[in-house]
């Protein structure tokens, strides 16, 4: 099972180039951050009769193309199953789906990990519990945003494990991955890929799976520009947790075994995110310096490097015990949540920089009657609006609030995708679109774009796109991409059109002209990706897709 459950240590309250693309996403967004912040109650969720209310970690929260916010309630509900609500920016919540709806909950039951918008439009994720299969060891499901619901897939407890604690992730590929925690003894996690149909169920193929040395209980991951997929898992390797590095096809990579306090990490939560400098980003729930946590960097090819160790004590007011991981703000800076610490012990907000250097942002608790809630389990989310959105767990005195973060940045836009070829339509999340005036693709200007409403819009990626960040015009102001974005050159044509390994092969396409050897691809003209390694066997005829990669000198 995963450990997220079992760790609830409650005190009642007492009141290469990447980095240079990623960088110049950054330099390029001139919204700054204010001096000042606000933490603002929106809605008070209500408790049941077993004294909570179910808003646990990992309850990751997405935003919708209707601008509002949706995200799971784990064992509350109409029928005690949990559910799947939306949440406006203001407060006012809606539910969408109540789990155990089915006869034996077959439906599902438990949706711990949050959902995710998939490209589609329709919201995905996971039940911990329910099902058709042995005694329900979870599902995945589909949920449009009317509150249709559609089971995908039920876990068996066999090869694929089965009781997802976490939601899901979209693949560049379409389709779905995710990661379950083991449900017997002997069962390390393993990660899957669930492809999707026109009807359920789905097929899906284990990855891994995890065998204790390479890590066990998976967090979620992320996939990285390069491609490969990278998370934590709270056990396993020395026993004190695991950062790794999967590949598309499952490969199992350890890249960084935790040793624990006092040098070291212990018991990694939540999920890494990929930071503008091309590095990864994650948290512990103990260990560091102070056996409190810690926070800490990696790179994709594995140099760890631990950036803060929380130090909540009499005389330094710190968070301390984090249940989730670290949001990237759209200033390019990082911003969590610890379920203990701050003036009163009973969470904290806080930013950090890539370098290290961490501000409490708002201790919970600090203010007679605690008005903002305590204990805040649930990960941030930065909606388009620039603020700062979660919710905390409370416990049987109450406390369980869902509030907002504001701390001066502006409004900006998420496109759905962070790379594409010239020709593909982009789904783009926003606030204040209406109006738009332009899209560009780096410095090349999209000549069909359309706008649906204030918060979503579409556009075409143009042949004369560059690598750099979508913006959008606006009757107020231009809007702008975190993230860079990627332009994948097409393939045109190659030769020879077939040949044993080791041949070389040219690949000709719009702007660029890539000569390869032994089917690895070197390329020889500005472009920021190269081609597949074709397989060891003679497979004729070939078959090449671009990926993403770095850009090589001339």
């Amino acid at each position: 099972m995963n450990s997220l459950r079992t760790i609830r240590l409650h005190s009642e309250p007492t009141g290469s180039s990447f980095a240079a693309f990623f960088l110049l996403a950054a330099a390029l967004f001139v919204t700054a951050a204010a001096s000042a912040q606000t933490v603002t109650t929106l809605y008070t969720y209500p408790q049941d009769s077993r004294g909570h209310t179910g808003v646990l970690a990992p309850g990751l929260f997405s935003q919708g193309r209707d601008g509002n916010i949706y995200g799971t309630i784990v064992d509350d509900g109409t029928l005690a199953g949990g559910e799947v609500y939306r949440i406006t920016p203001t407060g006012t919540l809606t539910t969408l789906y109540a789990f155990c709806a089915a006869t034996g909950c077959t439906d599902g039951a438990h949706p711990s990990g949050g959902v995710i918008l998939g490209l589609d439009g329709n919201f995905y994720g996971t039940t911990t519990n329910g099902g058709v299969n042995n005694t329900g060891v979870g599902t995945v499901f589909k949920l449009s945003p009317t509150g249709t619901h559609t089971k995908v897939y039920d876990f068996t407890s066999l090869t694929d494990q089965g009781d997802p604690a976490y939601g899901l992730v979209q693949g560049v590929d379409g389709n779905f991955y995710g990661l379950n925690g083991g449900v017997y003894s002997g069962q390390y996690g393993a990660a899957f890929k669930l492809t999707p149909k026109v009807s359920p169920p789905w097929p899906l193929k284990v990855l891994g799976p995890f065998a204790y040395t390479n890590g066990a209980d998976p967090n979620l991951f992320t996939q990285g520009t390069d491609g490969n997929f990278y998370g934590s898992t709270a056990l396993g390797g020395t026993g004190h947790g695991v950062v790794y590095k999967m590949t598309a096809a499952g490969k199992i990579t350890a890249l960084h075994t935790f040793s624990g306090y006092p040098t070291d990490g212990h018991f990694p939560v939540g999920q890494l995110v990929q930071g503008l400098d091309g590095n990864f980003y994650g948290v512990t729930y103990q260990g560091g310096a102070f056996n409190q946590g810690s926070i800490f960097k990696i790179t994709a090819a594995g140099v760890f490097t631990q950036i803060w160790s929380f130090d909540d004590t009499a005389t330094n007011v710190d968070g301390n015990n984090p249940f989730s991981g670290l949001t990237l703000g759209s200033d390019g800076n990082f911003y969590g949540t610890t379920a203990h610490g701050g003036s009163k012990n009973s969470g904290a907000l806080y930013r950090i920089t890539p370098t290290g250097k961490l501000t409490i942002l708002h201790s919970f608790c600090a203010v007679t009657g605690c008005p903002t809630g305590f204990y805040p389990e649930v990960p941030l989310r930065q909606h388009t609006n620039g603020k700062f959105y979660g919710a905390t767990s409370g416990n049987s005195l109450g406390g369980s609030y869902f509030y907002s973060l504001d701390v001066g940045l502006g409004t900006f836009i998420v496109p759905m995708t962070k790379s594409g070829k010239a020709g593909a339509i982009v789904e783009i999340l926003g606030t204040g679109l209406t109006g738009a005036t332009g899209v560009k693709f780096g410095t090349g200007a999209a000549t069909s774009f359309s706008v649906v409403s204030d918060t979503y819009m579409t556009a075409v990626v143009p042949s004369t796109g560059t690598l750099g960040v979508i913006s959008v015009a606006t009757p107020s102001r231009t809007l702008v991409s975190t993230y860079s974005f990627k332009v994948i050159p097409a393939i045109k044509s190659f030769t020879p059109a077939a040949g044993p390994p080791g041949s070389s092969v040219v690949i000709t396409g719009p702007g660029a002209t890539i000569v390869g050897a032994s089917f690895t691809a070197e390329i020889v003209r500005p472009t920021d990706f190269e081609a597949l390694s074709a397989p060891p066997d003679p497979v004729l005829p070939l078959s090449l897709t671009l990926i993403e990669s770095e850009s090589k000198p001339l």
